[in-house]
């Protein structure tokens, strides 16, 4: 199979914003252009809404008209958004026009990149209602890969991968729930990023699966996810799976686990096989180390996506829909909606603890590597074959992208050339919750890209003495203590929990104190930070220690016994006068601290809880 179109070259955000700074070019240019592009093209499948000229105009002159526009980091930067997310006054669909409702907020997301200069311009096409992972499952036109010869689109973030893919906008706004960011973004060869769950807020996307949604970013270079990432990740008290960042790369060797080639699927593709062999094949390099690792446990979580229960989330958003007006669903989607009602609580539960079990298995390969690398996909497929077995074309799409979130990593689709037949090959870089940051720094190596990395002196290294500390309550990022951690010089090293043998206490009433406590029996893992600090910084922490807490050794998961904030000896024997409960249910102090917000009975909720 011959490509019939190749892409040509793509606008980058760097390049528009040299390309303004130095005056070569005005927003309405760029908005002329866009506009230009999206009628040239016609219905092509990618777009739902475009906002048209006039609009765009008066967003352009708007932000031109700002103080600080041009120091804005996004001014003028066009961008397009899923038509699952919603953007005030313009209506979001999930490509079903019967579900179709205007929004009159917009998700905090999308707000940060408006607020920081861009410019939205339209909804982008997708799997209705964000289930699938090959472009086909829509009322509308079916959109195909920029590669041509009626090769899919991928999905379900289909026409932001277009979009990208076209140069018609620079970066796009998608989601990934089993794959929809990083599937699409490979069969168009640009770059598709989850991030880990919870580090772009959800807040205003409509789910699909709410426990596992991720929001996501394409784009052609690593440069500009990092330049547009830095815009919208952020802790959402809204958001319940929200959480901070974690450390930034520092330098250090990366080792690559690459599973055994017998272990890896291609489908029959032989030319895919060969086109991803030689491209691992080139990892040593880039001056990476690797390591063999045992891909099953993976791909035991994945087989759990959508032969277990979690098919059943769906219908938390759209059940009642689908009683209502079954026939406004296109018939694969609605057939998926209706399996989900098959199962039951017991299966939720048993599928729960299986894939605990993998977690588990998975946590421990980590301590062997990095990253891992495998193919984003196995093999391409075209519209027709697609429409003759959807749901097995369906799933050998997601054969590597299912347990991504489902086993909490972060994972980036990076693309590395051409088939001999002129098909896009990608590889997925993928890492363990929160090492964003090393896996961005692995897939702009490949890419060719020089990142900053943030690398310590060694004059620094020698000059300040370190230690860590865990801290579990009023400490951790964006919280009340926090500063004064900043002030002290200490950064953060990770965001992780104990070891299961602790509870987490609530000392007092009024202003309560969070307290970590070591059990014998019937602990939990507790959400906790460690942090790096000067060894001078010790004196004066424990100098503003509450006579409730003391510093002692805690346990993490990753069996390391590091100083920390724990209860007192006082707390620990029941000797001191301040009334204490155990609110280790809620797993850390941010969690409760959300739930006091949402539930003014706390006692109340803890019975529903129970």
């Amino acid at each position: 199979m011959n490509s019939d179109q190749v892409p040509g070259p793509r606008p980058t955000i760097a390049a528009m914003l040299d390309a303004y700074r130095r005056g070569e070019v005005t927003l309405v240019d760029v908005v002329d252009e866009f506009s230009e592009a999206v009628a040239t093209r016609g219905d092509d499948g990618t777009w739902i809404t475009v906002v048209s000229r006039t609009d765009l105009l008066a967003a352009a002159a708007a932000i031109d008209a700002r103080p600080d526009a041009r120091s804005l980091p996004l001014y003028g930067i066009p961008f397009g958004v899923k038509d699952s997310i919603d953007v005030a006054g313009y209506p979001t669909t999930l490509a079903c026009p019967d579900y179709a409702h205007t929004p009159d907020s917009t998700a905090p997301a999308v707000q940060a990149l408006l607020d920081a200069g861009a410019i939205f311009v339209g909804k982008t096409s997708l799997d209705q209602f964000a289930t699938g992972l090959n472009g086909t499952r829509t009322p509308h036109t079916i959109p195909r890969s920029v590669y041509g010869n009626d090769m899919i689109s991928g999905g379900s973030s289909s026409g932001s991968a277009l979009a990208v893919a076209l140069g018609q906008v620079p970066f796009c706004v998608a989601t990934d729930t089993a794959g929809s960011g990083r599937v699409p973004a490979a069969l168009n060869g640009i770059v598709g990023w989850k991030p880990s769950r919870g580090l772009i807020s959800t807040t205003g996307l409509v789910p699909a699966c709410k426990s596992l949604d991720c929001i996501t970013l394409m784009a052609s270079t690593v440069e500009d996810l990092d330049l547009v990432f830095d815009v919208v990740c952020g802790e959402d008290p809204a958001d319940g799976w929200s959480r901070p960042r974690g450390s930034r790369y520092d330098g250090h060797d990366i080792t690559v686990g690459l599973p055994d080639p017998g272990q890896l699927e291609f489908f029959g593709d032989t030319t895919m096989a060969d086109a991803h062999s030689a491209a691992r094949s080139s990892l040593p390099e880039h001056g990476f180390r690797t390591t063999a690792v045992d891909l099953t446990p993976f791909l035991d979580a994945g087989s759990l996506l959508y032969q277990g229960p979690w098919v059943a989330e769906r219908l938390v958003e759209f059940d009642d829909f689908l009683t209502e007006h079954s026939d406004s669903i296109v018939p694969v989607v609605r057939d998926i909606f209706l399996g989900g009602r098959a199962y039951t609580a017991v299966d939720a539960f048993r599928a729960l603890q299986t894939l605990q079990q993998l977690r588990a298995r998975v946590e421990q390969l980590w301590t062997t590597m990095d990253v891992m690398v495998v193919p984003t996909i196995g093999t391409t497929f075209t519209v027709t074959e697609v429409l003759a077995d959807p749901i097995a074309c369906n799933t050998a799409l997601g054969h590597y992208t299912h347990f991504g979130n489902l086993l909490d990593l972060t994972a980036v689709a990076v693309p590395v050339g051409l088939t001999e037949d002129g098909r896009p090959v990608s590889l997925m870089v993928i890492g363990p919750a929160l090492a964003d940051d090393t896996v961005l720094a692995v897939a702009a190596e490949l890419l060719g890209e020089r990142r900053v990395v943030s690398t310590p002196s060694a004059a620094a290294e020698s000059a300040v003495e370190t230690l860590d500390i865990v801290v579990a309550g009023h400490h951790l990022s964006g919280e009340r203590a926090n500063p004064q951690l900043l002030d002290l010089g200490g950064s953060l090293v990770e965001a992780t929990t104990t070891a299961p043998t602790y509870t987490l206490l609530r000392i007092g009433t009024s202003d309560p104190t969070p307290g970590l406590l070591r059990v014998p029996f019937g602990g939990s893992a507790i959400d906790v930070e460690r942090w790096r600090l000067p060894v001078a910084s010790l004196a004066v922490l424990a100098g503003r220690l509450p006579a409730v807490l003391a510093l002692g050794r805690v346990q993490l998961a990753d069996g390391s016994d590091v100083l920390g904030y724990v209860c007192d000896a006082t707390v620990q024997t029941g000797a001191d006068r301040h009334t204490v409960d155990d609110i280790s249910e809620f797993g850390g102090w941010r969690a409760y601290s959300r739930a006091i917000k949402s539930i003014p009975d706390i006692s109340t909720a803890a019975q529903e809880i129970s």
